[in-house]
């Protein structure tokens, strides 16, 4: 997980108040709260505090977003956040699971996840439907896909991004759904669209997410893995841990290499956080799955 960087500062109050609020007021209200300002999360090194914190800014949004529908800025928001949110927590909450033997609970949370991805993915679409009309059915259909992209710009990809992420993230999480696992050319040709119109966007953040797709994808190759990898440990100067992690579970044990999966987790684990502060609670998340896939490294070798 990268760039979880939220913004909450609304009290109580504020939400009572919601259903009062003017047109203009509630407009300005969605613009603050979209555009981050006031502060960020993403410098915590407190993940459960965040956790708790989460939901209610989250559901402040949608809140707001009932006056403001069609509200870019806030829809990318919402997608973002409950993206974040549901893999951060409630994801890795359901492998721990898994790898605990709990295969009903883990079951239960998994469902969870997908519910809350399958969200932040609808807010996603409903931005992209205003930014082009027509574009939720065209993915849908999953025909010519690149060509139903071509409207979008380089000031979508922030949108793109977290759309594509969270129904990526759905599907992994929903492998029982065929119907949904069908969707799977969808965010891939999102991610694709994002990468064409600015692969620094995030220091890197896009090529990430192909760090595990590429080796996992049929035709895809561990050495073009390693390429995106590369490129978005220069993107981002080292500084994004998670995809470090991101190439030790993905690519590293699809290609059964423990030793050097070890040697990049314990090099995750090592690393002082504290040395790119506004990337610390995504970093301290990267650290708590590195120990946790070193802990079970038996389960994920032969």
């Amino acid at each position: 997980m990268n760039h979880f960087k939220r913004t909450f500062l609304w009290s109580s109050v504020l939400v009572w108040s919601l259903s009062g609020c003017s047109g203009l007021a509630t407009g300005i209200l969605a613009d603050a709260l979209s555009s981050g300002t006031g502060g960020s999360l993403s410098r915590d090194d407190d993940p459960e505090l965040v956790r708790d914190a989460a939901p209610f800014g989250l559901k402040t949004e949608e809140s707001v977003l009932a006056s403001q529908p069609n509200h870019v800025g806030l829809l990318t928001s919402l997608a973002s956040g409950f993206t974040q949110y549901a893999y951060a927590f409630v994801v890795q909450d359901a492998d721990a699971l898994d790898f605990g033997g709990k295969s009903v609970d883990a079951k239960v949370t998994r469902t969870r996840a997908r519910k809350l991805l399958l969200r932040a993915r609808d807010y996603g679409l409903r931005g992209l439907e205003v930014r082009s009309p027509g574009i939720t059915q065209k993915l849908k259909a999953m025909k010519d896909l690149k060509a139903a992209l071509t409207d979008l710009n380089k000031d979508d990809v922030p949108l793109v991004y977290w759309t594509a992420a969270s129904w990526a993230l759905a599907i992994s999480n929903g492998k029982d759904d065929l119907s949904l696992v069908a969707e799977l050319p969808a965010p891939e040709a999102l991610m694709n669209r994002a990468r064409e119109l600015d692969e620094t966007w995030g220091q890197g953040a896009v090529l990430e997410f192909f760090v595990s797709f590429e080796a996992a994808k049929p035709g895809g190759t561990m050495a073009n893995a390693k390429k995106f990898l590369d490129r978005s440990v220069e993107l981002s100067k080292g500084t994004h841990l998670g995809v470090q992690v991101s190439w030790a579970e993905g690519p590293l044990v699809d290609a059964q290499k423990r030793e050097e999966f070890e040697a990049v987790l314990k090099k995750v684990i090592a690393a002082d956080v504290n040395l790119a502060p506004d990337d610390r609670l995504a970093n301290v998340i990267a650290q708590r799955r590195a120990k946790l896939l070193l802990a079970h490294a038996d389960d994920l070798f032969n």
